[in-house]
């Protein structure tokens, strides 16, 4: 039975809230079979077991600026949608002034000072400091913040009219919300939001597919309609270069969103007429559909209607299918697992057995001296592949090899070309470590295009790895003489088909928790696998979301020897099942296949210890 618990704000504290909690059975633990789930911020001890509902509680007679302090950061972080109780705790102006949505910073420790100077009993000051591990901004997109000092200032006056006559109040505060790091674990959840990836502009054919664009809201208040919100509002700022808003600047989510027994979700939108407009009524729809999916847990979302003032249409995932996330990552085709054995020959097997069949083609051929690296198509059709001396690169064309689309003159062993990857558009992506620096190309077609890199500095480019999608790209880069870290980029496309051009921009750090990355690969469309090291401790796997969170419960457990990884955002046609993690030792030449939580050999694959998925 659930337990309610009323409590007088004195005895709560800096909480100045009550808590409603619901336990349920069970414990915390690693799965004992199948792979991690997605990426989520971690959650503070127990509370995937433990639903809390959080109350506000109103300021009391005689409370001193201090007590009032603390009672308004409470009830400002409870359920309460329109902070009504919040605004309780200020004057009529600073009410109407304060802007709660702006954004949230989130505190790793935090403490209250007294302002020195400018205190009287009427008027005093009071400021919240502390150290700022992450923050959201307008748009709820979640950014880690590395060794900011936090300082925020809070002015309070003693009313001198109106039923608050005599009472101290907040007059003067920062818009947004300040949370400690454990309270907004608690209180926020992470929500995927979906856009169409923006027109390529180097081909007529248009593809679009959706692309995440996470978020952190407020958890536990009416979380379907508060997702359709953010989804209609537009994408972050960091995204929305590189997709298709489709919803109108002035488009409101008319009603609370529900979803039935049965599974539909009906949303009711501010669109006069979808008469005309049916193509954007199903874009609409299949960006809510999704954006949605993800919110029903265990539940499964089986159709959404979306209504206008007049008209509207419906959708479900087979009519989303072709342009669902990652339906650019190849299907079943993507699942596949590909060797380089010891004498040059590429094979592939979609299982842990010994059974590996050759590729059609060249690359299917004993070949010698066996090449340096290669990469797989998304769809299994064509590969890349990096001579043994890493100058040359060459691309299969229906199966034959042909002459080399790329050279380069290497400069010491980590030089020439490496690092080759897919994306699902059929553009290849490669590093040139050429002996005059680094290079990042890419190659559609014919056609080599280097690929500007903005804010990149000092750092140089030693690995990539290319979503799906074709929006972003993961770095790994290092400055001379330190250790590697990791990066995420937006790619934008520019130029025509007959002149393409292409720049990565807005880099941003990934696993800033490591002290040395070695390998990256795209897990799913919106987190990536990172074999990686902490101060003082071995190296390990860890997940992490593309806007830097890091879920902790999912560290897995790895070993010095390893020296590359590799996942895959594909998921088998037939069934949602992840694909297994695949790692290699560089110690023992031996590649080994995660199930479970449990790294096993894969039987002898003749010598092979360079392996990959499709991209």
């Amino acid at each position: 039975m659930p337990r309610t618990d009323r409590t007088d704000r004195r005895a709560v504290g800096a909480l100045g809230m009550v808590i409603v909690s619901t336990l349920t059975a069970g414990c915390v633990a690693m799965p004992s079979d199948g792979s991690p789930e997605r990426v989520e911020l971690a959650q503070a001890g127990g509370s995937e077991n433990l639903q809390v509902r959080v109350f506000p509680v109103a300021p009391q007679a005689g409370d001193g600026p201090k007590s009032l302090l603390e009672g308004f950061l409470g009830a400002a972080n409870a359920d309460e949608p329109d902070y009504v109780t919040a605004k309780e705790y200020l004057t009529v102006a600073a009410a109407k002034r304060w802007n709660p949505d702006a954004g949230v910073a989130v505190l790793g420790s935090t403490s209250v000072k007294d302002s020195v100077d400018g205190a009287d009993e009427t008027r005093t000051e009071i400021r919240v400091t502390g150290d700022q591990v992450a923050s959201l901004d307008g748009k709820h997109t979640y950014r880690t913040v590395q060794g900011a000092q936090f300082e925020r200032q809070f002015t309070f006056v003693k009313e001198t009219e109106g039923k608050n006559k005599g009472q101290w109040r907040i007059d003067q505060l920062p818009d947004g919300l300040i949370i400690d790091q454990t309270k907004f674990k608690n209180g926020y959840r992470a929500v995927h939001l979906y856009y169409p990836s923006a027109e390529d502009p180097w081909t007529d054919r248009q593809n679009p597919v959706l692309v995440p664009d996470p978020v952190y809201l407020r958890g536990r208040i009416d979380p379907f309609t508060s997702a359709a919100k953010a989804l209609v509002e537009g994408p972050s700022g960091w995204l929305g270069k590189v997709v298709d808003p489709v919803f109108d600047k002035t488009t409101r989510i008319r009603d609370t969103v529900t979803v039935n027994e049965s599974g539909v979700a009906t949303v009711r939108i501010t669109v006069p007429d979808f008469g005309g407009i049916q193509p954007r009524c199903q874009q609409m729809a299949a960006q809510l559909f999704h954006t949605l999916s993800g919110l029903q847990g265990k539940s499964q979302l089986v159709r959404l209607e979306l209504l206008g003032d007049r008209g509207g249409c419906q959708t479900d995932a087979g009519r989303t299918a072709q342009i669902a996330p990652g339906a650019l990552a190849g299907g079943t085709a993507g699942t596949r697992q590909y060797y380089l054995m010891g004498n040059g020959q590429l094979a592939q097997t979609s299982d842990d057995s010994a059974n590996s069949v050759p590729m059609t083609g060249d690359l299917g051929q004993e070949k010698t001296p066996r090449p340096a690296e290669f990469a797989v198509r998304r769809d299994g059709t064509e590969a890349a592949v990096v001579s043994a001396g890493h100058d040359r690169l060459q691309v299969t064309e229906g199966g034959k090899l042909g002459e080399s689309v790329l050279r380069s003159t290497p400069a010491g062993p980590d030089g020439g070309l490496t690092s080759p990857s897919w994306d699902g558009r059929g553009s290849l992506w490669v590093v040139d470590r050429a002996k005059d620096g680094s290079e990042v190309k890419v190659i559609r077609g014919k056609a080599v295009v280097p690929v500007r890199i903005d804010g990149l500095g000092a750092r140089s480019v030693y690995s990539l790895k290319v979503a799906s999608d074709g929006t972003r790209i993961a770095l790994v880069v290092a400055e001379p003489g330190h250790p590697k870290s990791l990066l995420i980029g937006r790619v934008e496309h520019f130029g025509t088909p007959a002149a393409p051009k292409a720049a990565v921009t807005e880099l941003r750090p990934v696993g800033t928790v490591l002290s040395e990355v070695v390998s990256v690969s795209w897990a799913d469309t919106d987190q990536l696998l990172v074999l990686g090291k902490e101060d003082g401790k071995l190296q390990q796997l860890h997940y992490f979301g593309t806007d830097g969170s890091v879920n902790s419960d999912f560290v897995l457990q790895g070993g010095d020897s390893m020296s590359s990884v590799s996942a895959t955002e594909a998921r088998d046609d037939q069934s949602e099942k992840v694909p297994p993690v695949l790692a290699t030792s560089s110690a023992k030449q031996q590649i080994y296949r995660l199930v479970g939580n449990q790294w096993r050999e894969i039987p002898d694959k003749s010598g092979s210890w360079m392996f990959s998925y499709p991209g």
